[in-house]
């Protein structure tokens, strides 16, 4: 793609920004198809001997530490930063991980450590538990630690699905690179939704993205100060789309140049000129058609109506999703495990050679 044909705009071409929206701290708001979207950026000091702050814990709100003190958090975690067992059911989890490490163990047997460039998706369908712990694996130097966590509802038809997940490592991740007329570049990482001819990595078999008219995207994109990108239409005038700057400044169909954080609501059947400002831009494209079904959410369970809600916990407590094999409800794994995951069934994989 030229730097040419990223900067044509099209003849009386649509305005394709709805609307632009001031955000605060996560979780920012989103539209159907999606549920919610939180971005985790924690600067975690070096790591101890058990893969924890090695760092005074005093003045924290242990097991819902979310003040961000000393520009980090515990979250629900007591040791090791994180999200120690919880259940899910009705949607489906995708974690992008910039920077830093997330050790995954669920309610199925699966396990996992993934991380810088790494994204787990993974469909919880009729119900499934895991946790989500950052190990600070680095002794001798920081931990930082960026990803998004995003929700994807599913429609009735696959809610009660077989829970599943799938690891897109970064060296199977496309990355596409485009310079502007002034050879300015921008960086699209393509974790869903095809960008020209850049296909992304297949989802799960039974998520919402597999559908053929479902026309999810899900895009980090990083812009050079000054660069120009143009998105292109999407493949529905009825796909929704947000795009979420976090970083630096931007201009959009030549409006006011935004700081961040912003989210910027787009139409789905107009081509967006985007142009970084002077510090470069940071932002995630969220798009996808709705699925236009009504949604009874509860804590970590979203169905369609209040009796399935009910039924939902009704099963947890019965069934816990399938108990806990692990001896920990904050499980990590060893420090020098590297990045692995053992899928539901006993499958082992590691990331290709790249």
């Amino acid at each position: 793609m030229s730097g040419e044909e990223q900067q044509r705009k099209p003849t009386n071409a649509p305005n394709p920004v709805l609307g632009v929206d001031r955000i605060g701290p996560p979780p920012w708001p989103t539209e159907d198809p999606f549920l919610f979207c939180v971005h985790h950026h924690d600067a975690y000091p070096r790591g101890d001997a058990k893969l924890a702050p090695a760092a005074s814990l005093s003045g924290r709100r242990i097991g819902m530490d979310f003040a961000g003190k000393d520009g980090w958090n515990m979250y629900h975690g007591d040791t090791v930063p994180g999200f120690p067992r919880h259940p899910h059911r009705g949607f489906e989890t995708v974690t992008v991980v910039r920077r830093g490490f997330v050790d995954h163990a669920d309610s199925m047997g699966a396990t996992a450590r993934y991380g810088a460039g790494d994204t787990q998706w993974l469909t919880a369908g009729g119900g499934i538990c895991h946790a989500e712990m950052f190990p600070l694996v680095e002794q001798e130097r920081d931990n930082p630690l960026e990803l998004f966590q995003l929700w994807l509802n599913l429609p009735a038809a696959d809610k009660m699905t077989k829970p599943h997940f799938t690891m897109f490592w970064r060296e199977q991740t496309p990355k596409l690179t485009v310079h502007d007329a002034q050879n300015r570049a921008t960086e699209v990482v393509v974790v869903a939704g095809r960008l020209g001819a850049t296909m992304p990595p297949a989802p799960p078999p039974n998520s919402y993205a597999s559908k053929a008219d479902a026309d999810v995207a899900i895009w980090t994109i990083r812009m050079a100060a000054g660069a120009h990108f143009t998105l292109p239409r999407a493949a529905g005038a009825s796909t929704r789309r947000s795009l979420y700057l976090f970083d630096g400044e931007a201009k959009v169909a030549g409006g006011e140049l935004l700081p961040n954080p912003r989210r910027i609501r787009l139409r789905g059947d107009a081509e967006a000129v985007l142009e970084a400002g002077p510090n470069g831009a940071d932002l995630l494209l969220l798009q996808g058609r709705p699925i236009g079904e009504p949604v009874a959410q509860h804590g970590p369970f979203v169905m369609n109506n209040r009796a399935e809600l009910q039924q939902a916990y009704t099963d947890y407590r019965r069934t816990g999703f399938g108990g806990w094999p692990w001896p920990a409800d904050d499980m990590t794994h060893a420090r020098d495990a590297g990045r692995f995951a053992v899928h539901i069934g006993g499958r082992k994989e590691k990331p290709p050679a790249a």
